[in-house]
């Protein structure tokens, strides 16, 4: 028997030389054959004793049927493998054998109930590929039905039937075949599906303690959740899953698989079953509520065809568990022509070869209610008996006789089992009542006595149940079973890799969770906690590895109410509860080893993580450096001395100190220390022994939780999940009110705020991501405070401190950082105030390391705004000011983009009077030492660039080079006699020293008239002031006389290039204007200069006189030079005419005015 090696035909029977060689062997198969046959008939009891096996359980000698059963398990586990090769021995095993095993399955005694488990098992172990319906037989009517109380089972049952599901789910691929070959097929129950919920449920306990069948159910769960996690560990989950979609209509009972031994092929084959059977399901709920509507959805799912067809239809009703009979029967016993043709349709999908009629009409009637209606009646019966006549003539004559012989066992099973009837039908009176029917002659007398006992015995239901519970085997369902067992699609081996797992874990992890996390609960012993916890790493590791995110939050979720961190505390003390409660510090390190191992795919359930951390934050268990940041190594001295210290440099939280409330000791030492702390004022007892054992347990759980790795891993975590972290750690922060807050809420923002500070740093290279966020929620607290405290120090500074690491590295988003800094702006005048010094610090170190990689306008905005206001704070502006110089000192940081703005704000730093007078006038220099970087820049635009751009260049060189003297001429009003009077040595400086720019000609008339000439009438202006502002302005003729020095070398040093202007004319009446108005001004000490115009007017005449720009015309008009010239000089001084042409005579300009040109005139 042993021997495999045997020659097959291609059907997989035994060729037949072979059998009969065999079969005249002595001690051969046939021995086999029958010794097995003798052991199947110890089992059929109701040969035996007349009765059915549960009607006298108890009284039933148990020897006899255990004596068989122990052979019976022997021979199969020996045998194993080999009995396939051997048809007869293997149909004795499909039919007789599994058939008594069945019945034998609802035996009171646990003993047998126990070995025919046992059996079952070895023979899923060795021939389970020829048991595939066998198989889900036992399991829907034995199993299942046995485990569950309300189907009569006493607890005993119960329990072996458990005890065996144990067993087969130990088995690494039952669970899979299972799916695979029933919940995956059509025409099978969702026995996987059921053992998952059975598992589930029993593991649940409901008002009662927890039992050894709670503990059993959740091995079985555990044990089909391990094998899952194992799977994974073979590396087979790369295998591609793609979403199942069906794009056309096919025939769905006929779909086939190419290789059921390939899983390239078989996987996505059940896959796609199990598709169409849900989506059939769906279909039959729609079909339930509307039939129309239901038979609308299929077809909108490509599973019924766009125009209905007969077949399509009849399988629907014929393959869909769940569907109303009741709808069913009136649809096929409808006299609609397609009703009619669906039925007999619907009569074809059936197998009724050498069936007999009560059985074939048994099987046909549970399918659906018979209608009341006769017409209906005989419609139906009439496609069944052409139906069973064409599969089984041996008999009947012809149709008709089938048909009359149906609708007579139909008349006698109302007769037998109504109660109603008071006078049933004799055996005589049934078979007279079917004389001559089959054809003209009578029926074998056997034949119909054999029909009238088995009605008498066993009711035909014509309204079969509507799908509720595990039905019972019964003689004509095994045959049915039988039938199809030589149809059913081939049974699909899995090995051990998770094709289907996905599926399959997605189906049964929500009871799974809800199950572990109930016995866990009520647990008392460390086993069953080690049991449980166990199970929710293995089912942590199955959601991430399968991509099944909610699925990991349901688990997250479920854990943490387990660590009891998220309970309202209502013992004295937490942290020694915590100590002596070891489910809540398993639970506490499972969730922690969670969140590091598969953090890449927990969501929302980081809500649930902070929520625990910032209860051991309150509780003051977090290490020190939690919040602290991977890149914080960076920040620490290389100085062995310095013991790790943060430089005095770094924005560290070191370096700021909290202007709050001071935070309770934190730290794991913190809190041991305080518990042997003695304090003096309020005397405590020492700790005990059991407390200082407890307060041990608490700080080496939390330890053992490396909560400071989230962080400072999370740049390997997810984009998603890391959103999901930084989103969580907002909420957790709570949204910032404005007015006081309490010293705990905000000690917990801030906590979190530097945890979200401590991602972002981390994650530099995905700041897009995270910048959003964490931008408005700074800008949140900084908005909202009016008052100094730690968590708007903690946003200010934390914003520095990232714009400070990230400018470096993210020079696309440069601008979005250095906007963000505007918010410091916005700060409460108050809070500004207490920060300022700091935040200047902080903002020059930022210029200092990352001046080159500022480069657009907006972003030196920013900086400048930043540093302009620190011109008139006392503690900040000599920071202020470094950084200003830093950046403007020799050019070395200025640039097009930032020449302006810096130049603005060194005017401010001019005009503070908060430091020394040397400031101001080092801004003066900054100011006037930057038209050189306006010299270079021209040069080298010229050198470099093409025409039209340098022309545009030097355009906006011009530009800024207006800025620039405006903002000179501003700091020559300043009431300082050093500082104005060195601003208008620099403004001349200025003006003169930009010959190599090329500035454009009509930029100079603007320049004297928004500049010097401005400058001229606002010295004035406050040299005629009231006493009270001349005090305020000593000295201020020194002024004035540097002013007009400053007027007249411009003016020569300009005079070639203005002189070319049409507007000359207007331009040099009005610097003939401004001498005269001062010499007009009435000052202290005046007579200075009151000497110096004249010199000056004089100096300049003659100049203009020897350049040929002052000639005697004798043009007319307004802009006639020699003539407006002499107008105003002479009105001034009179002799001047003559010191400057003396060989000239000057009557004529006193009568009629002289004809001829000006020097530009003859000039163009």
């Amino acid at each position: 028997m042993m021997d495999e090696s045997i020659p097959r035909n291609d059907n997989g029977k035994d060729a037949v030389p072979y059998d009969l060689h065999l079969m005249t062997e002595p001690y051969g198969v046939p021995c086999m054959v029958e010794i097995f046959h003798f052991l199947c008939s110890l089992l059929n009891v109701v040969e035996h004793t007349g009765m059915g096996l549960r009607a006298n359980s108890l009284t039933f000698d148990e020897d006899v049927p255990l004596f068989a059963l122990g052979l019976i398990n022997s021979a199969i586990e020996l045998g194993g493998p080999a009995i396939r090769h051997h048809p007869r021995l293997l149909s004795l095993i499909q039919d007789e054998l599994f058939r008594n095993l069945m019945q034998f399955g609802l035996s009171m005694s646990p003993l047998i109930l126990s070995m025919v488990c046992s059996i079952v098992l070895n023979l899923y172990q060795h021939l389970r590929t020829e048991l595939k319906l066998q198989l889900e037989a036992f399991f829907s009517c034995v199993i299942l039905r046995l485990s569950q109380s309300r189907f009569g089972a006493s607890y005993q049952q119960q329990e072996v039937a458990m005890e065996a599901l144990v067993d087969f789910c130990r088995q690494k691929t039952f669970m899979v075949e299972m799916y695979a070959n029933l919940d995956c097929d059509i025409t099978c129950g969702n026995v996987f599906e059921e053992l998952a919920n059975l598992l589930s449920k029993s593991a649940f306990p409901v008002n009662c303690p927890l039992s050894s069948m709670h503990i059993l159910a959740l091995d079985g769960l555990i044990a089909v959740i391990q094998g899952m996690a194992e799977r994974i560990s073979n590396g087979s989950v790369g295998f591609e899953l793609t979403p199942v979609n069906l794009q056309e209509y096919t025939p769905f009972w006929m779909v086939k698989c190419e290789n059921y031994g390939d899983p390239e092929h078989w996987v996505p084959f059940v896959r796609r079953r199990k598709y169409i059977k849900r989506r059939l399901m769906i279909g039959a709920d729609h079909f339930n509520r509307d039939p129309k509507k239901g038979l609308e959805f299929l077809q909108g799912t490509y599973l019924l065809p766009e125009k209905l067809d007969p077949q399509s239809v009849a399988c629907f009703f014929r393959y869909t568990a769940g569907l109303d009979k009741n709808l069913v029967g009136d649809f096929l016993g409808n006299h609609d022509e397609f009703c009619v043709q669906v039925l007999n349709e619907f009569a074809g999908t059936f197998d009724f070869q050498d069936m007999n009629l009560d059985t074939a009409l048994r099987l046909f009637l549970e399918t659906f209610r018979l209608p009341g209606e006769s017409q209906k009646i005989q419609r139906v019966l009439e496609a069944f008996s052409g139906r069973y006549y064409e599969q089984s003539p041996l008999i009947l004559a012809n149709r008709d006789a089938a048909l009359l012989l149906s609708y007579s066992l139909i008349m006698l099973n109302t007769d037998q089992h109504n109660v109603q009837v008071k006078k049933k039908m004799t055996e005589e009176d049934f078979i007279r009542n079917n004389r001559h029917i089959n054809g003209g002659n009578d029926l074998p007398r056997d034949f119909l006595s054999e029909l009238y006992y088995s009605i008498c015995k066993n009711e035909i239901r014509t309204t079969p149940e509507q799908g509720a519970g595990f039905a019972e085997m019964t003689p004509s369902r095994w045959i049915d079973l039988m039938h199809k067992s030589r149809k059913t699609s081939p049974y699909i081996v899995s090995d051990s890799r998770a094709y289907l797992d996905h599926d399959m874990f997605a189906i049964m992890s929500g009871p799974t969770i809800a199950a572990i996390s109930v016995v866990f609960d009520h647990a008392e012993y460390e086993d069953v906690y080690q049991t449980c916890i166990d199970g929710f790493l293995a089912v942590a590791k199955i959601s991430a590895c399968h991509h099944l995110e909610d699925v990991l939050d349901d688990l997250v979720v479920s854990l943490c109410k387990f660590t009891t961190l998220l309970n309202p505390s209502s013992v004295e003390e937490p942290v020694l509860a915590f100590g002596d409660d070891a489910k809540a510090r398993m639970a506490t390190v499972t969730v922690f080893t969670i969140a590091n191992r598969y953090g890449d795919f927990i969501r929302t359930g980081w809500r649930n993580i902070l929520d625990c951390i910032l209860r051991l934050h309150k509780l003051g268990l977090l290490p020190a450096r939690v919040a602290s940041d991977a890149a914080d190594d960076s920040e620490m001295s290389s100085d062995p001395g310095s013991h790790g210290k943060p430089l005095t440099n770094s924005l560290s939280s070191a370096h700021m100190q909290s202007i709050g409330t001071p935070r309770r000791s934190s730290g794991l030492m913190g809190r041991f220390s305080q518990l042997l702390s003695l304090d003096t004022e309020e005397p405590r007892s020492q700790p005990t022994e059991q407390q200082l054992a407890a307060h041990q347990r608490t700080l080496q759980t939390i330890q053992k939780c490396h909560i400071d790795s989230i962080f400072t891993e999370s740049k390997f975590l997810h984009a998603d999940s890391l959103l999901q972290l930084a989103r969580a750690l907002i909420w957790a922060a709570g949204r910032p009110q404005k007015g006081s807050t309490s010293p705990e809420d905000e000690d917990t923002a801030v906590f979190c705020l530097e945890l979200l500070i401590a991602i972002t740093l981390n994650n530099r290279d995905r700041i897009g991501l995270l910048w959003q966020g964490v931008y408005e929620h700074i800008a949140n607290i900084v908005q909202s405070t009016v008052v100094a405290c730690a968590l708007v120090e903690k946003a200010v500074f934390g914003l520095l401190r990232i714009c400070q690491r990230l400018l470096p590295y993210k020079e696309n988003l440069a601008d979005e950082l250095l906007r963000s800094l505007q918010l410091v702006l916005k700060l409460d005048a108050r809070v500004a105030d207490q920060y300022c010094e700091q935040i200047t610090q902080e903002v020059s170190r930022l210029v200092k390391a990352n001046a080159t990689h500022i480069r657009s306008p907006m972003g030196w905005r920013t900086i400048a705004s930043l540093l302009s206001i620190t011109a008139r704070h006392p503690d900040a502006s000599e920071s202020g000011f470094e950084a200003l110089t830093f950046i403007m000192a020799d050019g070395a940081h200025l640039s097009p983009a930032n020449f302006v703005l810096c130049a603005d704000a060194a005017r401010q730093f001019a005009e503070s009077r908060v430091g020394q007078t040397d400031r101001s006038i080092q801004s003066v220099d900054l100011m006037a030492g930057s038209v050189s970087c306006l010299v270079r820049w021209a040069q080298d635009a010229r050198e470099g660039t093409a025409e039209a751009e340098a022309a545009k260049l030097c355009q906006d060189i011009g530009e800024m080079w207006l800025r620039l003297v405006q903002g000179l001429r501003k700091v020559c009003l300043d009431q300082r006699e050093e500082v104005r009077n060195h601003a208008l040595l620099s403004l001349q400086m200025c003006l003169t020293g930009v010959d190599e720019i090329h500035l454009p000609l009509g930029l100079w008339p603007q320049c004297f008239e928004m500049v010097i000439f401005t400058m001229l009438d606002d010295l004035a202006e406050i040299a005629q002031g009231n006493p009270q502002t001349q005090k305020e302005y000593r000295n201020i003729e020194g002024t004035l006389v540097l002013a007009l020095k400053l007027l007249t070398k411009v003016f020569l040093h300009l005079l070639n290039e203005l002189s070319q202007l049409s507007s000359f004319c207007k331009l040099w009446r009005n610097v003939i204007g401004r001498m005269e108005k001062y010499m007009k001004l009435k000052v202290k000490r005046g007579e200075k200069l009151l000497e110096l115009i004249p010199e000056l007017l004089k100096n300049t005449l003659l100049v203009m006189k020897t350049k040929g720009v002052l000639v005697p015309t004798s043009t007319l008009g307004g802009d006639n030079v020699w003539e407006q010239t002499w107008l105003h000089v002479n009105k001034i001084f009179p002799s001047l005419q003559s010191e400057v042409f003396p060989n000239h005579d000057s009557e004529p300009l006193h009568s009629s005015p002289v004809l001829g040109e000006s020097a530009s005139d003859q000039t163009e």
